[in-house]
C-alpha cells in the first residue's frame, strides 16, 4: 500500500467538497479517479500532496502521516503534473533539470546526458533539448513536463488531465508512456480523467466520485462489466 486515505473531508470557502472519504492504492498500480464535473476529482487529487488543505480525516503514505513531513519532501515523492504542461521560457534541457539544478543534485554541464536519456524515456529525440520548451506542440510539451517529474525520480505522480488537451496520437504517446512507467518502473499513478477508453485501457481500479462522495471502488473491468452502484450505473448511462 502508498496511499490510506481515512475519512477526509475538505471545506473550500464554506462550501463542502470531499465527504467523508476513505480509500488505498497499492504500490505499482495506476488508480483512476472519475466522475461527473465539478465532482471534487481534482481537489482530491490535490490533497494527496498538500496542495489542499483537509478540514478532518487523515492521509497515510506509506504508513505516516503527509503532514508530519516537510511539504517539500512530500511533493518530490509525489509530483503533480497538471492539464496546461507548466513549462517556462528556455529550453527543454533547462525545463528538464530545473528541479534539479533548483536543489543543487546536478549542474547544467552534467545533464545533458541525463536529459536526453528522459526524452528518449518520454518517446522524443535529443536533437530538441536545444529547442525553446514553448514552441513545442502540447502534446511534446506534455511529456517534457512527464520527463521533468521524473528527473526528480518521484515514485508517485499524480496526475490531472493530462490527455484533456491533446490529440489522439499524443494521448496514445502518453497511455502507452503510463503504462510503460507502471511496468518498467513501478511507479504508482493517481490519474483524474474524463477519458473512459483511457481509462479502459490502463486503470487497475477506479474510483467514482459523485458530488463530493466516493460512491464506489473496483477493479476496472468490473465497473465497466456491471457496477456495484446505481451511482455506478448512471454515471456509464450518460457516457454510453
Amino acid at each position: 500500500m502508498v496511499y490510506d486515505i481515512k475519512n477526509i473531508s475538505v471545506d473550500i470557502h464554506g462550501n463542502q467538497i470531499l465527504k467523508n472519504i476513505s480509500f488505498q492504492i497499492n504500490e505499482g498500480e495506476i488508480f483512476c479517479v472519475i466522475g461527473t464535473s465539478g465532482s471534487g476529482k481534482s481537489t482530491l487529487l490535490r490533497t494527496l500532496n498538500r496542495l489542499q488543505k483537509i478540514k478532518e480525516g487523515e492521509i497515510l503514505l506509506n504508513g505516516q502521516s503527509i503532514y508530519s513531513v516537510s511539504p517539500q519532501k512530500l511533493r518530490k515523492n509525489a509530483m503533480m503534473i497538471l492539464q496546461s504542461p507548466s513549462l517556462f521560457e528556455g529550453t527543454v534541457q533547462d525545463n528538464i533539470l530545473l528541479g534539479l539544478q533548483f536543489s543543487g543534485e546536478i549542474h547544467k554541464k552534467d545533464g545533458f546526458v541525463l536529459a536526453s536519456n528522459l526524452l528518449d524515456k518520454v518517446g522524443l529525440e535529443s536533437n530538441l533539448l536545444e529547442r525553446n520548451a514553448l514552441s513545442l506542440s502540447i502534446g511534446q510539451q506534455q511529456r517534457v513536463s512527464i520527463a521533468r517529474t521524473l528527473a526528480m525520480k518521484s515514485n508517485i505522480l499524480l496526475c490531472d488531465e493530462i490527455t484533456s488537451a491533446l490529440d489522439p496520437q499524443s494521448t496514445i504517446h502518453i497511455q502507452q508512456l503510463l503504462l510503460a512507467l507502471k511496468r518498467e518502473e513501478k511507479k504508482t499513478v493517481i490519474l483524474v480523467t474524463h477519458n473512459m477508453d483511457l481509462v479502459q485501457q490502463i486503470a487497475d481500479r477506479v474510483g467514482l466520485l459523485i458530488e463530493g462522495r466516493l460512491v464506489e471502488v473496483s477493479t476496472t473491468k468490473a465497473f465497466f462489466d456491471n457496477p456495484s452502484t446505481e451511482f455506478g450505473k448512471n454515471f456509464l448511462s450518460t457516457i454510453a
